[in-house]
Parts: structure tokens; sequence; C-alpha cells
């Protein structure tokens, strides 16, 4: 018994010291974060880490977002800190962060830099693979102290991207040309997740061995290329012409079988959670376009 209470003891003189115990994770460029203690003032320097955070069981943690950050509802009313355009560093300043959550392929090098310099952790984010959504959110669950909220996300995205993985992933491969814009005319290679996404759902992106990201093609390479499917974001404005361009080549695969598909764009751009409805309905679109081989023999 005597033993027993002295355990207690050893716990109770513990406990400030892990309640306020340094927190440390790696981050998608390979640094190692560490913080005195869980972060209480997070500033989301791109719209798909807002949604990380959140998501990670963050909300009421976060001090400041850039624009677009509208999901959920409640990001909406966050600080803004800046735009496509920049970082407002004086206005990241005000707000006193003790931690920056930054997108090196959407932020401003420079003024990263600067941010560095200034004293302010920084964990970049870059998900590049769907399974890098669930660690985001488990990493950044332990930098701001929620990492049981952060964790059950995580378990609830990984079962439904292996749900989907089980029922389309080893069906029959179709050759799909993502289309980011149309003028001019963009896509995604290999190395970006929605690449992955697409070879979650069965799918082969055909632009997938190209070095830069998000590459620029001409109208000639996607006409020789034929993919029997291509899949691009909803029209933003009335004169976009969207996947619908397509319609002018019925000598194109994806056009003469009728496989040109919209997939809302920040459900597949964009590496949070909700990534998980885009690639359910990129799967559903790459399924239609299967189904279509019976009658429209493939002819190339």
């Amino acid at each position: 018994m005597r033993f027993f209470h002295h355990a207690l003891a050893l716990l109770a003189a513990a406990l400030p010291l892990l309640v306020h115990a340094g927190v440390s994770v790696v981050d998608d460029e390979g640094r190692t974060v560490t913080l005195a203690r869980p972060a209480g003032r997070v500033i989301s320097l791109a719209p798909h880490i807002t949604e990380l955070l959140f998501a990670a069981g963050g909300g009421a943690h976060v001090a400041g977002a850039m624009n677009f950050s509208d999901h959920p509802a409640a990001a909406a009313k966050l600080p803004l800190v800046g735009s496509n355009s920049g970082i407002d560093i004086e206005r990241v300043l005000a707000l006193k962060p003790d931690l920056l959550v930054a997108w090196r392929s959407g932020n401003t090098a420079r003024q990263l830099e600067e941010l560095s310099r200034l004293g302010i952790p920084v964990f970049y984010s870059e998900p590049r693979a769907l399974e890098d959504v669930a660690t985001s959110m488990e990493r950044l669950g332990t930098l701001m102290g929620t990492r049981p909220a952060a964790d059950a996300a995580a378990r609830s995205y990984r079962a439904r991207i292996a749900g989907l993985r089980a029922r389309y992933g080893s069906r029959p491969p179709v050759r799909v040309f993502y289309q980011v814009w149309d003028r001019p005319l963009y896509t995604l290679s290999g190395g970006h997740i929605v690449s992955d996404a697409i070879r979650l759902c069965g799918g082969v992106n055909v632009f997938a061995a190209l070095p830069t990201l998000a590459p620029e093609v001409g109208l000639e390479a996607v006409l020789k290329a034929n993919p029997e499917a291509v899949v691009g974001s909803q029209k933003f404005e009335p004169d976009d012409t969207g996947v619908a361009m397509w319609k002018r080549y019925p000598g194109l695969l994806a056009a003469r079988q009728g496989n040109l598909f919209e997939v809302q764009a920040e459900l597949l751009t964009r590496a949070s959670p909700r990534i998980a409805d885009g690639a359910q309905a990129l799967c559903q679109a790459i399924e239609m376009a299967r189904s279509r081989r019976a009658n429209h023999p493939l002819k190339r």
C-alpha cells in the first residue's frame, strides 16, 4: 500500500511537467519541428492547411488563415493574413502565433524565410499522397495537443480510402487526363496527390511521368496520349469551356465515348480529409468510363 501511495505521489508531481512537455514532429520537408509546449495560436498559410488543422481538432487554436480558407464554415470567420499575392507579415506578427503551418508550393519563399528568421516555428505541409493527409492530421494534432481528436479523424479518413481502394483499386485500368485549366492547358503529374487518387480508382495518369508537378501541356500532346477519360473541375466563369472543349475532337477516345467528367476542384486538389469525397466522385467517374466500354469498343 505504501508503494501505491508513493507511485501516486510521483505521478502527481510529474503531471505539471507532462502538461508543459515539449512536442516534436517531422514535417513534409523532413525537418524536425519542436515546440516547448503544444501550440495555442496557429496560423494557416493555405486553404488545405486550414482544413487539416480543423480536422485535427485544432479549430480553437487557429488564429488566422489565408484567403479561400472557406471550410469548415468557422474558417471563413478567421482573420486573413494574406492572399495569393503574398503574406501580410505585419498581420501575422500582430496575431502573435506560436506556430506557422506553411505550403512551400503556394507561399512566397522569400516571405517564408523572413518569417523563419523572426523565430516563429514553421511546419511545412505538402501532402503528395493520400496517406499523407492522415499523417498530417496526426502530426498537427501532436503540435496542438489535440492528438485524440486527430487520431480519430485519421482513422475515419483511412477507413474511407481503404474502402475505395478495395472496391476500385483492382478494376481494369483506365487512362485518364486530369485537366486543371484549359487556357492554357494545365495538368498534374505523378507527384501530385490527385495522381494518387487516380491510382486509387484503378486509373492511369497519362502525364504521370512529367517532371513538373503542374505542367503545361499542348493540345497535340493530349490528343496523342488519347486518354479514355478526361476529368476536370466545374466551370468558374460562364465562358469557361472546361472539359467540354474536347467535344470538338471526336477522334479523342474520351470524347467519342462521352467520358468527359467534372469533379469539384477543391475536393481533389486540396490535400485535406475532403479528398476522400473527391476520390469517391473520381472513382465513380472512372467506373462509368469502364461501363461504357461494352457499347464503345476501344479503338485507338
